[in-house]
């Protein structure tokens, strides 16, 4: 045993991955000894992360890439068409975990990456690759190896419907740090995700273009997300949502129209479904807007999932800007948390938000009136505070 007050507390030691992105997700680098599972649906882009991951480490440091799913070959061809420095990087096609660890201890690389865990095999259960007991057991005895040598180590485990067995669900409380990769594989943008970090915050996203050439990071996602957007339509409007630290700007866009169904009928699309309902409802009884008659559709354009209260105002603006068919001025941001009274309330880091409105030239910004006090004033941007929905429909 240890006394609390003897164990030193030194920082944990970290490298630069190359990857501002993944950095920024894992929570300033990559820890040494950690253990870090990347889950995602197949064909999501995992494997060519990890890929550009090992030749961006590899530039300074000696890396061993284990695959169970491919042969050497086809990983040298990913290799040449991503790019990537070949000289400090190992391939083994290998499914033996216990082979695996072994060279492992005989290497003693500074990165290894283990694609996927779900082919990794101990050869003394007899249970087939893929099943609860096998994905346990690799896992801990990858995790025994990453801890004795301190070797930062990557998994892949892929995600079924269920994200149970096939899953990396069975293995989350054995590793450090949980990363998901999101995104709709009909569109080029994909979404890193912390869902678990012993080692940073859960609140980080990185966000990705996916090219032929490989994943290009996304330094500046608002701008992403708002190219393309119409000017001049009713029922769109651009909200601020926190990413973490990072603002993102996205498009909302709302359809009302009248319905020709006997209930009518409510879908939402990266926006949570049951929150839209209280939306609508909060619109119904205090602003006196009617749309019990009337088919309601949101959308939050680019594909990504967004769950933060922030986005309430604008949800309720472009709704309300559909059903009236009036649009919202294309140089406006609209960020709050709507109440069941109708009240419009505060939200974190308004300065950042109006900072990154401000960046991208944005002339106005509807905010809840509470979040006045904490921003700067500023000739660059006319801010306008809110109290309540009603308030601000007045403003279309």
């Amino acid at each position: 045993t240890y006394a609390l007050s003897e164990i030193t507390a030194d920082e944990e030691i970290r490298y630069q991955t190359g990857l501002t992105e993944l950095d920024r997700v894992l929570g300033g680098g990559a820890v040494h000894g950690s253990f870090v599972l990347v889950g995602g649906e197949p064909g999501i882009g995992k494997s060519t992360i990890l890929l550009q991951l090992c030749g961006e480490v590899s530039k300074t440091k000696n890396v061993l890439y284990v695959t169970g799913e491919e042969s050497v070959r086809q990983i040298k061809l990913r290799a040449v068409r991503l790019n990537v420095p070949e000289d400090n990087i190992s391939l083994v096609a290998e499914s033996d975990v216990d082979e695996i660890c072994g060279l492992i201890e005989s290497m003693k690389p500074d990165l290894v990456v283990i694609d996927s865990i779900q082919t990794m095999r101990c050869t003394d259960i007899s249970s087939s690759s893929g099943t609860v007991s096998q994905v346990k057991e690799s896992s801990a005895r990858f995790l025994n190896v990453a801890k004795t040598l301190e070797i930062p180590t990557f998994i892949v485990g892929h995600v079924n419907k269920d994200g149970a067995i096939a899953g990396p669900k069975v293995m989350e409380h054995i590793v450090d740090t949980v990363l998901y990769f999101e995104g709709d594989k009909t569109l080029p943008y994909r979404v890193l995700r912390a869902v678990k970090n012993r080692y940073g915050s859960t609140n980080e996203i990185g966000m990705f273009d996916m090219t032929g050439r490989g994943l290009a990071q996304i330094e500046n996602p608002s701008q992403v997300m708002l190219e393309g957007r119409p000017i001049g339509i009713s029922g769109t409007c651009v909200a601020c949502v926190m990413e973490g630290t990072r603002p993102v700007l996205s498009e909302i866009q709302a359809l009302a129209t009248k319905t020709s169904f006997p209930s009518p009928r409510r879908t939402a699309s990266g926006f949570d479904y049951n929150r839209m309902y209280l939306l609508l409802a909060v619109l119904e009884k205090r602003a006196g807007v009617h749309l019990s008659g009337s088919d309601a559709y949101v959308n939050v354009a680019g594909g990504i999932k967004v769950n933060e209260p922030a986005l309430d105002l604008g949800i309720v603006m472009a709704l309300v800007s559909s059903f009236k068919n009036r649009s919202v001025d294309d140089k406006t941001i609209i960020f709050g948390e709507v109440g069941l009274a109708g009240e419009v309330r505060a939200v974190s880091q308004p300065q950042l938000r109006v900072n990154e409105a401000v960046k991208l030239g944005f002339e106005t910004c509807i905010l809840p009136q509470v979040c006045l006090k904490s921003i700067r004033k500023t000739d660059k941007i006319n801010i306008i505070g809110v109290r309540n929905v009603s308030e601000a429909m007045k403003l279309i």
